[in-house]
């Protein structure tokens, strides 16, 4: 068994580097998001653990948990101090839904009052609908200090590419990722970025493209169908994000499933792997080496097997 890392060099992101630990497969699960502006310092748990109420945050992040809506704590980069009003944010990353509506807030509580389902399928008066490319960095430096060593310069390398379209996050899942940056409203989300590479990130979702080296997945999919959509990235550099579309799957065995895509006009599939992988310290506040699921897939080809019927991703 791996001994517990002790030094700077043996810090997780530094350490699944070297692993050269696969990411594919690693988004989230929600496909919905509220954001909520907090300055200041986050604890361990982001909103929960800062200067918002405590037990305000309890009730919304239960709730809306229950919703299938992920809670970001978010903040300008660098160091801001309190302000008001604060603002927050609904993401839809669903596909053929991908927005943001934004508004304000005074007193924390007045996020209890939002209708989030209503929000999200109408909109609200008074507040403002965005469609424009948006970046959040995880920076959540008490969750795990790879996050906050790797996201911060991120954070402000993009921040000088594209001025006010770029916020730090709490957690977004990944530590031994750092630096990890969620492109809403597409919630493509990528792993290993360093602030060298934030211009070539900003001109590829300009163009409507990705950075396929840097791909962790989209968020909202399961694990296999987030890994085959990045093989058809890979395999046609020229894909916008909205030309790669899930249409279903279906599980061959313990340890694979067949992927169904759109790519743009044709419908192809791709075989994918599911493999534990060697116990390891995944983040630097583990306290015990776990082991992970990886996901290998295979060639993009067109679709030909049958069986496969329609599926529903949320």
């Amino acid at each position: 068994m791996p001994e517990h890392p002790t030094g700077a060099s043996e810090r997780c992101a530094v350490q699944a580097g070297l692993r050269g630990d696969p990411m594919l497969g690693t988004a989230f699960p929600a496909s919905r998001l509220l954001l909520v502006e907090q300055p200041g310092p986050w604890g361990r748990a982001g909103l929960l653990d800062s200067r918002f109420d405590r037990a305000v945050a309890h009730r919304l992040i239960g709730g809306l948990s229950r919703a299938g809506v992920r809670v970001l704590a978010i903040r300008r980069p660098g160091r801001t101090g309190a302000g008001s009003p604060r603002r927050w944010a609904l993401v839809d990353c669903r596909e053929d839904r991908e927005r943001m509506i934004w508004g304000q807030f005074d007193d924390d509580a007045d996020l209890l009052q939002l209708d989030v389902m209503s929000i999200l399928q109408s909109g609200l008066a008074g507040s403002q609908v965005d469609s424009e490319p948006l970046y959040a960095v995880c920076a959540h430096g008490t969750h795990d200090v790879c996050c906050a060593i790797r996201g911060r310069p991120v954070a402000a390398a993009l921040e000088r590419v594209r001025p006010g379209r770029v916020w730090e996050c709490s957690h977004v899942g990944g530590d031994r990722f750092a630096a990890n940056v969620l492109v809403l409203p597409s919630g493509m989300l990528y792993g290993r970025v360093v602030a060298p590479s934030a211009e070539a990130l900003v001109h590829a979702v300009d163009r409507g493209g990705v950075l396929d080296q840097h791909i962790r997945g989209r968020v909202g999919f399961p694990p296999d169908v987030q890994a085959a959509m990045t093989m058809a990235y890979r395999e046609q550099p020229q894909l916008d994000v909205l030309d790669v579309r899930f249409v279903a799957r279906a599980q061959l065995s313990p340890h694979s499933s067949v992927v169904q895509l759109r790519v743009r006009r044709d419908l192809m599939e791709v075989e994918v792997r599911a493999e534990k992988a060697g116990s390891q310290w995944i983040t630097c506040q583990a306290t015990e080496p776990a082991q992970v699921t990886v996901f290998e897939p295979g060639v993009l080809r067109p679709a030909g097997r049958a069986g496969i019927g329609p599926a529903e991703v949320g």
